[in-house]
């Protein structure tokens, strides 16, 4: 393993040029159903998958997105390790290191991610924390340009509690370049230091209160659970937020062919009505699929060469195969052209002599 492993930890820490090759090659694999052998995966690579909290979607699509990759996983939760009987962040991290080839981390403090990384010598990555849930949005991102075409440039409105996955729409406002309003009471709005961050990358991002606002001529709307794991005044939540329910005619007020999103698990009645999530607008099917496919692409650029971004390369490639056809095909008309000129030239002049 490299000594200087490359982690997935969010959105902000990478660049655009490897998310986007990330996003490709993701949907290159979707579409070809195989795994490229120039992405080069180790045979027989082990993934730790270390669940703090519950899980469905990121726990399954990692386990098979490793299997599918030709490696296994362990699924671990702190009861079943010395990490749950105080064994330090620290040296759980340089132990899993000398047994596995890379861990997924599902954990409350961003703190514990971070610390986590510090100490492994293998690419760590981010199954979701408090401050944010990149895996997730990277698998939105693909379905959104699935169903409608790129991304940069479009109207995303996020409505609700900007929360850890708000946060990662907003580090990819910034890195795949779209414009994201986000709707949501005074008192669940983004972070001050998140905007600072966004208004210093030159990302588009505008916070408001009203929910018809945001989603107005966006191309997608997207929201969330009202209650998330760890919250403990669910009434008073759900009370203020009850103005932010994705409802048809917050759908309405989108474009015409907006999608909408949801990362799941849904509560059909609070943040979205059975309406618009089990509708024609919905995505959120493909989007939970779309877990599975970004997970490899994501594992393959951790573990494997580096070599992503297959669509580019293929578009690439085609473009230059056929700039030598062209060339080709020129050189033998101005060669056809030289003969024939030569000829003309030959029966000329033996009807002058």
């Amino acid at each position: 393993m490299s000594p200087t492993p490359k982690h997935f930890l969010d959105l902000d820490a990478l660049d655009a040029s490897t998310l986007r090759a990330i996003v490709d090659t993701a949907a290159a694999m979707k579409k070809s159903g195989r795994v490229p052998k120039a992405l080069g995966v180790p045979a027989g690579a082990v993934l730790a998958m270390i669940f703090e909290k519950p899980s469905t979607r990121t726990r399954v699509s990692f386990g098979v997105a490793i299997h599918q990759l030709g490696g296994t996983s362990i699924a671990l939760n702190p009861q079943d390790m010395q990490l749950g009987r105080g064994e330090t962040v620290a040296d759980t991290a340089r132990v899993l290191s000398r047994y596995v080839d890379a861990i997924v981390l599902r954990t409350g403090p961003h703190a514990t991610l971070l610390e986590f990384a510090h100490n492994a010598t293998i690419p760590v990555i981010n199954g979701l924390t408090a401050r944010s849930h990149p895996c997730q949005v990277m698998a939105d991102v693909l379905t959104f340009e699935e169903r409608k075409g790129p991304i940069k440039g479009r109207v995303i409105a996020w409505i609700g509690d900007a929360n850890n996955v708000a946060a990662s729409w907003v580090h990819a406002a910034a890195r795949f370049g779209f414009t994201l309003r986000i709707a949501a009471p005074a008192n669940f709005a983004p972070a001050p230091d998140l905007l600072a961050w966004a208004n210093a990358e030159g990302a588009k991002v505008e916070v408001m209160e009203s929910a018809r606002e945001a989603a107005h001529g966006a191309d997608c709307v997207v929201t969330d659970t009202w209650v998330s794991m760890g919250d403990n005044d669910e009434n008073k939540r759900k009370a203020t937020l009850r103005p932010f329910q994705v409802d048809e005619a917050i759908m309405a007020a989108g474009k015409r062919n907006a999608i909408f999103m949801h990362c799941l698990p849904a509560h059909r009645g609070d943040e979205v009505t059975a309406a618009v999530i089990d509708g024609p607008q919905s995505a959120v099917w493909e989007e939970a699929e779309n877990r599975l496919h970004v997970q490899k692409a994501i594992l393959a650029w951790c573990l494997g060469s580096g070599r992503l971004g297959t669509k580019s390369k293929t578009r690439n490639a085609k473009t230059r195969s056929a700039t030598k056809k062209k060339t080709r095909s020129a050189e033998k008309t101005a060669a056809k052209k030289t003969r024939t000129t030569k000829t003309s030239r030959t029966k000329t002049r033996g009807a002058r002599r």
